[in-house]
């Protein structure tokens, strides 16, 4: 645009237009406070995230569907860091003790790994698909994922990749959680089992007591304790001691999904269809309802001071407060 033949009233216009566009803009990046919740808005209308994970520093780490980039909250504003290519469903997400986000790359058949920077190193897979679960760190940096193209539970650890297939031919692997000791649990969805994987690769298979439960996202708590989502029968999973007990989720089914321990030991989920963030303490239940009716918590992660972030696939990363995750 050559200025040189804009009238005086014309400049005027541009700029007022720029600044109008400019504040449009920073309002929409603007994280909004809704009472006990904090949402961040997604940049473009077409973002929708949809895995989250918290660094040791507090940054938050989200993936966003087909987009390309990796989102990062810092000191909460929220910043967009390029991938090798967009990524179809990256739903595994994990952070390591560096600070460094750990992802499942579907479309490339990898696992990537990006710095707080930016710079990306990947771990292909050696097939030529790849059907992805979720993604864990290990406290000795061994990056464990769900993979369903082999039908199990995989190990990256140093650059080299060690397959864990259990012996059930029904399959679905879907959730991972690493215990103190090493131990991985995860997720079979349509064998409807639980499964541990030792140190040494010894694998032991736990049918779940409701039938067809769909058995999903899977955590340790801090005391030892295995919890998974039982997707379909709208319940909560406890394994503890070599016995399961289960506890149902009030209300009509709401979709399940998302899992995270706080640190005062309380289990906290999402509700897709039921627009809630549910918290299980102690046996009790209790539901968060979510500051806009429209919400669809995906992925939840406590960080240290106990707030509660979630991954919104309506557009959002959202943040239940601690004092208020606490009452």
């Amino acid at each position: 645009m050559n200025l040189k033949f804009l009238s005086k009233r014309n400049l005027v216009l541009l700029a007022a237009a720029t600044l109008v566009i400019a504040a449009v803009l920073l309002w929409r990046l603007w994280p909004r406070a809704h009472g006990d919740f904090v949402e961040y808005p997604m940049a473009l209308a077409t973002d929708i995230p949809t895995a989250v994970a918290i660094a040791p520093d507090g940054t938050v780490w989200f993936t966003i569907d087909s987009a390309g980039v990796m989102g990062v909250i810092r000191d909460g504003k929220i910043a967009r860091l390029p991938t090798v290519r967009k990524i179809v469903e990256p739903i595994g997400l994990a952070v390591d003790a560096e600070g460094a986000a750990w992802y499942g790359d579907a479309s490339g058949a990898m696992i990537s790994r990006m710095l707080p920077g930016g710079a990306i190193k990947s771990f292909p897979l050696g097939t030529p698909i790849a059907r992805l679960g979720r993604l864990t760190v290990a406290a000795d940096g061994a990056v464990w994922f769900a993979e369903g193209t082999g039908y199990g539970f995989t190990r990256l650890k140093d650059g080299v990749l060690a397959r864990n297939v259990p012996k059930s031919v029904r399959g679905g692997p879907y959730g991972v959680a690493v215990d103190a000791q090493g131990n991985l649990w995860g997720t079979l969805q349509s064998g409807n089992q639980i499964v541990k994987i030792s140190p040494a690769g010894e694998i032991a298979e736990y049918e779940v007591p409701t039938r067809a439960s769909a058995p999903s996202d899977i955590v340790v708590d801090g005391a030892g304790n295995t919890w998974f989502l039982e997707f379909r029968s709208n319940k909560i999973g406890k394994f503890a001691g070599g016995k399961f007990a289960e506890f149902e989720v009030p209300g009509e089914w709401g979709g399940l999904t998302g899992l995270t321990a706080a640190p005062d030991g309380s289990v906290w989920f999402g509700l897709l269809r039921g627009h809630r963030l549910g918290r299980l303490h102690e046996g009790e239940m209790k539901m968060f309802p979510l500051p806009r009716a429209d919400a669809r918590p995906y992925t939840l992660a406590a960080d240290k001071k106990g707030n509660i972030w979630y991954a919104d696939i309506s557009g959002y990363v959202g943040m239940l407060k601690a004092d208020a995750a606490k009452r």
